[in-house]
């Protein structure tokens, strides 16, 4: 059953016409998780979150937990229920799935990754410890070029889902939240680049323009670093730590080397921010008219 419908302007990237983009209307549907029909994509999204991390983070058991909580969270499809999701938004708690083999697996690597921030590693690893402490894990990932007011509507449901689930005595009451999350990094000659193909969008080739959509500014990041996922950077605000961390098995780079060069990105918000989160992504990026 649909949660909620959202119509969003979406522009055509494969328009014939170079100087000007063709927008399309879209609608985007809102649904719960379908263990029968959404377990392919999701696993594909999975791996895309962990990049080339991910085949040894189990990410095959990791979509069945997320499957396992058909009222905790969100997937978005154009095409109905029965189509592949587009994207997804999910929490697990760390605790009740330590047995898992893919929680094991994320929260080794997620304390060797924080050991990049020493002040991050010793409060992660705290709060991993603590009996006291719940720890959501949030996992949230999308097709490349999905609007992003797409998102905020995920987001409020799931407090509200969390704040249902709560009432009903189920282990959703959070302390911390985990977020894990993606960027890409350009060099100088290519921030370069990009910025000849903002002043000229009808010369820029679809790499460029889905370069272009994630970074939704024109400001270049001081240190050539850029969320695939914008909400992170208000995300960001919000995190008492945050870090970006090399993946294990990236290869060495040099200036033949094809593709984005990719790290991942590590983010802990008290728990109780996450309904002021929401707003603020609804604030930031819904666009008017749309609630």
């Amino acid at each position: 059953m649909s949660k909620r419908k959202n119509q969003v302007n979406h522009e055509d990237s494969d328009s014939d016409s170079e100087d000007s983009p063709t927008f399309i209307d879209v609608d985007f549907d809102f649904f719960g998780f379908n263990a029968t029909i959404d377990y392919h994509a999701i696993k594909r999204l999975l791996d895309q979150l962990f990049g080339v991390d991910a085949e040894g983070l189990s990410t095959h058991a990791l979509a069945d937990l997320v499957l396992s909580q058909p009222d905790i969270g969100t997937t978005i499809k154009t095409d109905g229920e029965e189509s592949s999701p587009y994207a997804f938004l999910s929490v697990l708690n760390i605790g009740v799935h330590n047995d898992n083999v893919s929680i094991k697996s994320l929260v080794e690597y997620i304390l060797a990754k924080s050991k990049g921030d020493n002040a991050f590693h010793e409060s992660l690893s705290t709060v991993l410890r603590d009996p006291q402490c719940q720890v959501g894990l949030v996992l949230c990932e999308r097709l490349i070029n999905m609007p992003v007011p797409v998102i905020p509507p995920m987001y409020r449901m799931l407090v509200d889902e969390l704040r249902d689930a709560v009432e009903e005595n189920e282990p959703f009451n959070f302390t911390h939240l985990i977020f894990v999350s993606r960027v890409y990094k350009l060099t100088p000659e290519e921030e370069d680049a990009m910025t000849i193909a903002r002043q000229q969008p009808g010369k820029a080739s679809k790499r460029q323009k889905s370069q272009n959509s994630n970074e939704e500014t024109n400001d270049r990041s001081p240190d050539g670093v850029y969320p695939f996922h914008p909400e992170d950077e208000e995300i960001r605000k919000f995190a008492s730590h945050h870090l970006i961390f090399p993946y294990s098995n990236a290869q060495p780079r040099n200036a033949e080397s094809f593709g984005l060069d990719t790290a991942g990105r590590l983010m802990l918000v008290p728990a109780a921010q996450l309904t002021e989160l929401a707003r603020v992504l609804g604030d930031v990026f819904q666009p008017p008219g749309n609630v």
